[in-house]
């Protein structure tokens, strides 16, 4: 590449940096996760292993910041259904299909309207004949689960937070 084209593909650069610095763009993904208001929410689930994976997760992924008081308040129930795929000659499962649907509601601390959403989330897993390894099994399912469906939670209280 010459020199000059180096130098117009610079000046290309520098102007678009400054068109997004003037219309007042924020990246989705940049500071504090694309909202500060995402740290200060307090996340309650349900009472098992699912609901706990899923709690850890959103804590994890909303940067939550336990110092500060929670300005929302985000309750999330998540059912799971497990369906059996394939079938072994003794007629007996190879995979299973497990979706989880997870349903959640924003509460401002301080008052006001709720906001709701819903996410559904599929993923699969062998099933193994050792009874340790279909326990393991289940379990990592659960967990991929979990933490694909706080992301898309996430990415739905961004939503909601960046219109208001």
């Amino acid at each position: 590449m010459s020199v000059r084209a180096q130098a117009m593909l610079g000046a290309g650069l520098t102007a678009a940096a400054m068109l997004l610095a003037g219309c007042g763009f924020t990246p989705l993904y940049g500071d504090a996760g694309g909202s500060p208001a995402l740290t200060r929410i307090a996340v309650t689930t349900q009472d098992d292993r699912l609901g706990y994976r899923l709690r850890e997760q959103l804590e994890d992924s909303l940067g939550w910041d336990r110092g500060a008081s929670p300005l929302y308040r985000l309750q999330t129930t998540a059912q799971q259904n497990r369906r059996p795929l394939g079938r072994r000659i003794d007629d007996t499962a190879t995979r299973y299909e497990l979706t989880v649907r997870g349903t959640w509601t924003l509460t401002p601390v301080s008052g006001g309207a709720p906001l709701t959403g819903t996410e559904t989330v599929t993923t699969t897993y062998a099933a193994a004949d050792q009874p340790y390894a279909a326990i393991a099994a289940q379990q990592d399912g659960e967990d991929r689960a979990a933490a694909e469906l706080a992301r898309l939670i996430r990415v739905d209280l961004m939503r909601a937070l960046s219109s208001q």
